[in-house]
């Protein structure tokens, strides 16, 4: 096992004491990383003595047979650890499970430096993690670019360093964390490219830490709350690349639906701005289509104010393909019809406003328009119906505690 591998290395190479231990891994965190399940496919093992029963109930990779192989020709060889080069070294740790990198930062004063390369932390994902304070404020600056961490409990990251982190994607929907730790946390991003922060209470200070990301592509803010009209337009003033939009659902007042309509930027395909009720009126409709024209997906669910009039406004946007107007409760069955002149159109999502009856004859009058197909868009949503995935924007990430369960 890698624990016995660790055992093997010589003593003159054990620099850091206990007392000196990184803070890491000390307190609730070390007895947070016991529980969790060790990954035997990818630790360093010996195959000859792996039991067969174990190779009946798993198959060793073969990147993880190489470097087991590799691991037993160098103890054969009575060459000591100490003499291998940096890069092997990292290239070893490049093999390692979150689990063990973890634990083998505490060998010693080379290894806690190697195993905090920024090579290594480039994705992360700690998602329904309990993370104590101070973790995510020593892994985070390690070069993380890619941090998936939604429905995770989250304490103060308590930073030890004031330089940028190199962020350009995060997911902490749905965490349960303080607004001045997420304010900590999105004061120190100026790089971010993905951001979402789906169902958070925010600040205004936290709007403005966002509005100092001006490569923000993707950003959602479903079901947020807790900031002013001011700072969301210097937000969407200042995110002026953004090409998805998530505003659904939030704790909005009728300025700052407004707010949101006059500044959006020219260049958004995707919109969310459903849950609205009474608050968007159709003259915002119009407006939005004028600052927008070139959008492609866009739910306006949840308005109960629009009517048929802003279909007009719809048939100006040449590029509409998905439209989603459900619980739109002013727009009738038959009024639908007139959305078959838009010849992009592709989808058409209509739930509470077409019953089963008249659902069969609308989709005969619009044949080439797909009707009620999905429940829910995944506009700027970072993991959209991939629960057990570790994708975050579709980009993997290689570093994962998992849990007992695998999830």
């Amino acid at each position: 096992m890698f624990r016995r591998r660790l055992q093997e290395i010589p003593s003159s190479s054990s620099n850091v004491s206990t007392s000196r231990t990184s803070e890491l891994l000390s307190g609730t965190i070390t007895s947070f990383l016991k529980k969790e399940k060790l990954d035997d496919e990818n630790t360093l093992q010996d195959t000859p003595e792996a039991s067969p029963g174990s190779h009946k109930r798993q198959k060793m990779k073969e990147r993880d047979f190489v470097i087991a192989r590799r691991a037993r020709m160098l103890r054969d060889s009575g060459v000591s650890w100490d003499t291998l080069p940096d890069e092997l070294l990292l290239t070893i740790f490049a093999y390692l499970p979150l689990s063990d990198l973890l634990r083998v930062s505490i060998v010693c004063k080379r290894w806690h430096c190697l195993s905090f390369d920024e090579s290594l932390w480039q994705t992360l994902d700690l998602a329904d993690k309990i993370l104590p304070p101070g973790v995510v404020g020593q892994l985070l600056p390690a070069g993380v670019t890619v941090f998936r961490c939604p429905r995770s409990s989250i304490g103060s990251p308590l930073f030890k360093t004031s330089q940028p982190l190199k962020l350009q994607c995060m997911d902490l929907s749905n965490c349960t964390m303080s607004v001045e730790s997420l304010q900590s946390i999105l004061s120190l991003c100026e790089k971010l490219q993905n951001l979402s922060l789906e169902g958070l209470v925010l600040s205004d200070d936290i709007i403005k830490n966002i509005a100092q990301n001006p490569s923000l592509v993707r950003l959602n803010l479903s079901g947020c709350s807790g900031f002013a009209v001011e700072p969301l337009e210097l937000m969407l003033s200042s995110c002026s690349k953004l090409d998805e939009l998530n505003l659904s659902w939030c704790d909005f007042t009728g300025a700052h639906v407004k707010a949101a309509v006059n500044h959006f930027t020219s260049k958004l395909t995707q919109l969310n701005l459903s849950g609205y009720r009474q608050n968007l009126q159709i003259e915002d409709v119009q407006t939005l289509v004028e600052r927008c024209p070139s959008l492609v997906h866009l739910d306006l669910s949840d308005s109960v104010m629009l009517n048929p009039e802003c279909f007009q406004y719809f048939q100006k946007l040449r590029w509409l393909q998905h439209l989603c107007l459900s619980r739109c409760y002013q727009i009738n069955p038959a009024d639908l019809v007139e959305l078959g002149g838009i010849p992009t159109l592709k989808t058409l999502q209509v739930f509470g406003i077409v019953t089963d009856g008249s659902l069969e004859v609308l989709k005969e009058s619009l044949p080439d328009i797909e009707i009620n197909c999905s429940y829910f868009t995944n506009i700027a949503r970072p993991t959209f119906g991939k629960k057990r995935s570790h994708e975050i924007w579709g980009i993997k990430c290689k570093l994962v505690l998992s849990n007992s369960s695998g999830l």
